[in-house]
């Protein structure tokens, strides 16, 4: 039982990086057109470049209040002009900033034993605020809402503001592998932590749905079973939709037309649980088609990819992105 536990949460952390480093180069672009004729179809890890045809950086803007709201350091110079990619500082198969703050979740839960919000706040903090810890030029608005009330003194654990977007997904599936044969408190400790940053129903919600599937395939529920059992009972919202009615259809007709693209996680909640369903039993190609599918590809490719490493471990993933990943996530360590 250890070496499959082991077996499964190493690939959900894999899993949850492959899937966002191999979208890092093509993420936010909404224009399927313009992300092949830029790179192709991108079946491997690529680096970034400039021009990003669907930046938003030029209408994006963060002034911090003071020095305590001060995480843009020296990519505040590239806010506000056109063009700029969003991650065009990352290298081939290196993470974007929500995987990298990951990081420091694992590396609290592994020091402490158990998740600790308080000490996991200070080294998120001291992260952020500190010049030269990640060269992501995009930061995105969860973490400007939370410094902005940082700097303006309000408390640590009141400084989230209401969220819709899946990248709060990505932050707790840590926690739900570290918490896997502990599922009520797995629960709690992850939803608890999604609010630091992602505070509001709408979260909860995804959060509560990828919590349970995650947990069920971490202990043996196979991904297809777990997913077809909560859409026959239907106990989250974000399942009322015909999933196994639209698997015959293009995936472009259903990601786009029926699912946006977009980050908000009444569409890309969805939409991983689409993918999961339809290619389940093939990672490869379920976060090939995620990464051009476009949009928010890198948070949808997380979480995919989270589920899907869980079902199949490390081993089925391509040896390519296994060995490219440049900052895989340390396994968590068990009491």
């Amino acid at each position: 039982m250890k070496d499959q536990i082991h077996f499964k949460s190493r690939g959900a952390l894999y899993g949850l990086c492959i899937g966002d480093a191999l979208a890092m180069p093509v993420h936010w672009y909404y224009n399927r057109q313009a992300l092949f004729e830029d790179y192709g179809r991108v079946t491997d890890y690529l680096a970034p470049r400039n021009p990003h045809p669907d930046s938003i950086l030029w209408r994006s803007t963060y002034v911090a209040p003071n020095s305590k709201g001060e995480i843009l350091h020296d990519q505040a110079k590239y806010w506000g002009q056109k063009g700029i990619h969003y991650h065009q500082f990352l290298r081939a198969g290196e993470n974007t900033l929500n995987v990298k703050i990951s990081r420091l979740l694992i590396e609290s839960i592994n020091q402490n034993g158990t998740y600790d919000s308080d000490d996991f706040l200070k080294r998120y903090i001291t992260f952020m605020t500190s010049a030269g810890n990640h060269h992501d030029t995009y930061i995105e608005e969860c973490h400007r809402n939370f410094f902005a009330n940082y700097a303006r003194g309000l408390p640590p654990r009141g400084c989230g503001v209401e969220e819709k977007h899946i990248g709060g997904i990505v932050g707790i599936i840590p926690i739900v592998v570290f918490y896997y044969n502990r599922a009520g408190r797995g629960r709690d400790a992850a939803l608890a932590h999604l609010a630091l940053t992602h505070p509001g129903l709408k979260m909860e919600t995804a959060g509560s749905l990828m919590i349970d599937l995650l947990l069920k395939v971490l202990n043996g529920v196979p991904l297809k079973e777990a997913i077809l059992e909560d859409i026959e009972t239907q106990n989250n919202p974000l399942l009322r939709h015909p999933f196994t009615k639209w698997l015959n259809d293009p995936d472009d007709w259903v990601i786009g037309p029926r699912f946006s693209t977009a980050c908000y996680v009444e569409h890309s909640i969805p939409a991983v649980i689409y993918l999961a369903l339809k290619y389940h039993h093939d990672p490869e190609q379920a976060l090939i088609i995620n990464t051009n599918l476009g949009g928010d590809n890198a948070a949808r490719g997380s979480v995919l990819g989270a589920l899907l490493g869980a079902e199949h471990g490390v081993e089925k993933f391509p040896r390519r992105w296994v060995d490219g990943l440049l900052e895989p996530l340390p396994d968590l360590l068990s009491k």
